[in-house]
């Protein structure tokens, strides 16, 4: 007890009487103790939880490198659906008028993959140090402003120019963002990526709502990877926990770990694991933009998407960590808009144009303009509607927090 244990011992000698002089002397005594102490540094206090692995990791500098390979993912998407999808409107010989860029593009698909592992690096790293509320109202910030205008005007263009119909009603589904769960089509095919990012951040929300943690992150990864596997019988909890692209989500968040605290074997083995279960779920992808295929389909694949892996791997390790180039900053900004923009617009471009223009013109012509369409979004759409939405959800999160 710690009575028991301030308490003097019983044959301690009783307490002396003060005298006028150490009466006197007590002032001055105090005076002198409390000078002293504004000369000591103050006493650091010691921190709720001062396990190493729990601590909040050091501010770096921001990986522009992560800006880059957004752009390049997503015009590899842009080449996929603009040059070898079976969508993209141009005749088989037409494909093959582009050479060699068009077995390339054949695989630009894999470009959504890395936008999965880039996210689940990029979200854990945004997330720590916030509150639940804080974290959603980032989300829709950077999700939606850009959005909306890209539904209109896809919807718009589709009525006007396209062989697609587009409703009202579906339409209206499609500015909520959550036309997947309601089982209404996309009004641009692209936009399926968001409802597995949406779920991601739905599950992530629950370790941000206990408090992101390296611990923490480690047994989400651990539990979202095995759960995954173990759902794959069960289309409807395989679709809820997105399980064909786990392997991406959680590999992500390991190399954030990784690159903020170090690597472990513990982190390195949740990389590999989803890297092995990954290859094995590309079979599937392949199948899903190729059709039926072989060993020369799967093969290619699977070493885009190990390339993927590795690259990411290097930059956690600290890799690129130099590359500061201050236009990565921007080409990071159009990544999100040209990646909405770009099917259901280009694709319509090209079935006008198919036939009377040079198809490498055409796509040339294409690219540069949606680049700069996407620029215009970002700096004229995105910008202020999300200052506005962030002055927004600061006075909606001070009312909840408040309110008794």
């Amino acid at each position: 007890m710690r009575s028991q244990e301030m308490a003097p011992p019983a044959h301690a000698a009783p307490p002396a009487q003060a005298t006028p002089e150490t009466r006197e002397a007590i002032p001055e005594a105090r005076q002198v103790s409390a000078s002293v102490r504004q000369t000591l540094p103050a006493r650091p206090e010691a921190p709720a939880d001062s396990s190493p692995e729990d601590r909040r990791p050091a501010n770096k500098p921001r990986l522009r490198v992560l800006d880059g390979l957004r752009l390049l993912a997503a015009l590899a998407v842009v080449a996929w659906h603009l040059i070898a999808a079976p969508t993209a409107g141009w005749a088989e010989a037409g494909v093959r008028d582009f050479g060699p860029f068009a077995a390339v593009a054949k695989y630009g698909w894999l470009g959504v993959e890395l936008f999965f592992l880039i996210s689940g690096f990029v979200i854990c790293l945004s997330s720590w140090g916030r509150r639940v509320g804080d974290f959603a109202a980032s989300r829709v910030m950077r999700l939606y402003p850009a959005y909306w205008l890209a539904v209109l005007a896809s919807a718009a263009v589709l009525a006007l120019f396209g062989t697609r119909e587009v409703t009202w009603p579906q339409t209206a589904a499609n500015l909520t963002m959550l036309q997947n769960p309601l089982g209404v089509a996309d009004v641009d095919p692209s936009y399926w990526t968001l409802a597995v990012e949406l779920r991601f951040y739905l599950l992530f929300a629950i370790v941000v709502a206990l408090g992101v943690t390296y611990r923490r992150v480690v047994y989400f990864c651990v539990i979202w990877l095995a759960v995954s596997v173990f759902v794959s019988g069960q289309p409807w909890l395989a679709w809820l926990i997105s399980a064909e692209n786990v392997p991406y989500f959680v590999a992500g968040m390991a190399l954030f770990l990784v690159h903020r605290f170090g690597g472990t074997p513990l982190l390195w083995g949740i990389v590999t694991a989803s890297w092995l279960i990954a290859l094995y779920r590309v079979d599937s992808h392949v199948t899903a933009a190729l059709g039926e295929h072989g060993p020369d389909e799967w093969i290619p694949a699977a070493l885009i998407v190990t390339g993927f892996f590795a690259l990411m791997s290097l930059i956690a390790a600290g890799f690129g960590s130099r590359i500061s180039w201050p236009w990565l900053v921007t080409a990071g900004a159009l990544t999100y808009p040209l990646y909405l923009l770009h099917q259901s617009l280009g694709v319509t471009v090209i079935g006008g144009l198919r036939g009377h223009v040079p198809g490498w013109l055409i796509l040339i012509a294409l690219v540069a303009g949606l680049l700069g369409l996407a620029w215009l979004v970002h700096r004229y759409i995105e910008r202020p509607v999300a200052a506005w939405l962030k002055r927004a959800a600061a006075s909606s999160l001070v009312a909840m927090r408040t309110a008794r």
